[in-house]
């Protein structure tokens, strides 16, 4: 993440594709898979968007901005994702 970390802090705003994978033993990065796609593992269930906010709240802490400045685009319903992030002092 330390590589989308700076490409954040030089651009401003991000936008990445995630692969969740809901339900799993912990909240964490699994893996940068083929084509730039995050695949990330999050404990909380798929159910009424509870592992989309454990998503946002995972990539805000690990990319230090307000969970506010993590938006889901595009994939609400399905495991893959379009997320936007935007740096601190802006909004998502």
């Amino acid at each position: 993440m330390k590589d989308l970390r700076s490409q954040l802090e030089r651009e401003g705003t991000v936008r990445i594709g995630v692969k969740v994978v809901p339900k799993s033993s912990r909240t964490g990065l699994a893996e940068k898979m083929p084509g730039g796609v995050y695949k990330i593992r999050v404990a909380a269930p798929p159910e009424k968007g509870k592992a989309n906010a454990a998503l946002c709240e995972f990539l805000a802490k690990e990319l230090g901005v307000p969970k506010r400045n993590v938006a889901i685009e595009s994939g609400h319903a399905a495991s893959l994702k379009r997320v936007r992030i935007t740096a601190s002092g802006r909004r998502a």
